[in-house]
């Protein structure tokens, strides 16, 4: 019986995903992409966005925003290192 009421509940959330999401050849947005690299960062990463990244992503998009994101972290770990040594 309650079998019955987790399969009819995954159902559910399979249609509202499918309504809800963007169609498959759609490209990621900068802010998807940087949403998406800042997560993937800190290792929080949705396995949803995980998929939606190789499925619909670019791999010069990450690649780009990911230096540019390395770059702004090390720039302030370097940046609070002098102010505390400073």
């Amino acid at each position: 019986m309650k079998q019955a009421g987790v399969e009819a509940m995954n159902e559910q959330n399979d249609e509202l995903r499918k309504q809800n999401s963007v169609p498959e050849d759609k490209p990621l947005t900068l802010l998807q992409v940087a949403g998406s690299v800042f997560a993937a960062g800190l290792g929080v990463q949705s396995k949803e966005k995980k998929q939606r990244d190789f499925t619909r992503g670019k791999p010069w998009q990450f690649i780009v925003v990911g230096l540019v994101f390395t770059g702004l972290f090390l720039g302030g770990v370097i940046t609070v290192v002098n102010i505390v040594l400073g």
